[in-house]
């Protein structure tokens, strides 16, 4: 198992080869959860996550020699830029499998990083085998997250979050293979036992779960997820144990509340979250609400790669979830005026109309009406609530969605 030493001795290994990320206090989860909460931004890491950690305390562990033909990775994407970007720090190259649904922004950072990028298989599992077939032709693996010197270089967070914040309660952070949450836990509990630990998982993808119910790492069927860095389908051997000794609960979030957090992160505080990276505040503000967390509390956002065509249908996926976004069809005469009529109203509701399309050939329609499709932007549910009312009293016949 992971010791205290072994990750203070990868923090010494690193010194002035990472960005020692800052920790900010949070306005507006402090309001919503009534505590002090506080974000660790390893999306500013560089190779934006924390993966960087324990790729360069793992080459720099490594003969040279060993390493000469090259290294091998399985990676969606964060593990993968941090593997590529330490290979290239030590002059050694390296090619990295990634999953076919893996992140295009990712494998392109991956290749500016010096990595040799190669889709291969439907789950993370499938291009671990991959990588370590590559393993057995000659080339060094880098596991992401099943090996000590890995764990021990994450485990490096956890002793910047000690030292920053002595008097901390409580930290929250992403478990995926689990190896982030196993050292950071390892870091603090060795540091100060009074800390209580909480990893967070997506629910479509519940690996931590399954072990600890079997008491032993399983397996559980992968799933598309906003929450891509975690999408691991099963606990490492490493990890588990570590993560059974030193967790104090463990929440699951789902797809909605994976969004809603990437949406206020991004709102109210200007910080770009890819979707792991915002399950803690997700948990936060849901799941472990009511938890015994303390008064003060971190959440590690553990990084920010995330395509921008999949960030911007989050983001709607969010204002949709929260009701900032009101889709409706309502059915009105078709005659000059009847769409004049109904957008002054909705203008007196406080909507603003996002877009607008007819529809005149439904066959549930008489013909002497139209349906038309609006997208307005509200305050949220109460507005929508006033929205639909204020419809619905002038005689509109108005559906949501």
């Amino acid at each position: 198992m992971v010791t205290l030493r072994e990750i203070q001795a990868a923090q010494e290994r690193l010194v002035g080869q990472i960005i020692r990320t800052p920790l900010v206090y949070s306005q507006t989860l402090s309001r919503r959860s009534g505590r002090q909460v506080f974000l660790k931004l390893e999306n500013l890491q560089t190779t934006g996550s924390f993966k960087l950690r324990g790729s360069l305390n793992k080459l720099k562990l490594l003969p040279v020699v060993e390493t000469a033909s090259g290294v091998v990775a399985a990676s969606a994407g964060n593990h993968a830029q941090g593997v590529a970007y330490a290979a290239a720090l030590a002059g050694r190259p390296a090619t990295i499998i990634m999953p076919q649904w893996a992140s295009l922004s990712k494998q392109l950072a991956t290749e500016s990083y010096g990595g040799t990028v190669v889709r291969h298989g439907q789950t993370l599992a499938e291009a671990l085998a991959k990588a370590q077939e590559l393993a057995q032709a000659g080339l060094t693996f880098v596991h992401p997250f099943d090996d000590p010197e890995i764990i021990a270089g994450q485990g490096t967070l956890g002793l910047e979050l000690v030292a920053a914040f002595p008097d901390l309660d409580a930290v929250l952070m992403p478990v995926g293979g689990g190896g982030l949450a196993a050292g950071v836990a390892v870091a603090v509990k060795e540091s100060n036992p009074r800390v209580r630990v909480y990893g967070v998982q997506t629910q479509l993808v519940p690996s931590a779960q399954a072990a600890f119910a079997a008491g032993h790492p399983v397996a559980v069927a992968g799933a598309p997820t906003l929450a891509d860095g975690i999408n691991v389908t099963r606990l490492g051997e490493h990890t588990f144990p570590i993560l059974q000794r030193y967790l104090d609960g463990l929440a699951l979030v789902s797809e909605d509340q994976i969004a809603d957090a990437v949406l206020l992160l991004l709102e109210r505080k200007k910080i770009l979250s890819e979707g792991a990276g915002a399950v803690p505040a997700a948990a936060l503000l849901r799941q472990l609400a009511d938890a015994d967390l303390g008064r003060r509390v971190v959440l590690v956002i553990s990084g920010g790669n995330m395509d921008v065509p999949l960030l911007e249908r989050v983001v709607q996926r969010g204002l949709l979830h929260s009701r900032r976004l009101l889709s409706l069809s309502v059915v009105l005469p078709d005659s000059p005026g009847s769409l004049g009529r109904l957008t002054t109203l909705l203008g007196q509701a406080g909507a603003n109309i996002l877009s607008l399309s007819h529809d005149r050939l439904a066959l549930d329609l008489p013909l002497q009406d139209t349906r038309v499709k609006i997208d307005l932007e509200t305050l949220g549910a109460d507005h929508c609530d006033k929205i639909m009312a204020t419809l619905t009293a002038a005689g509109y016949r108005v559906q949501e969605g």
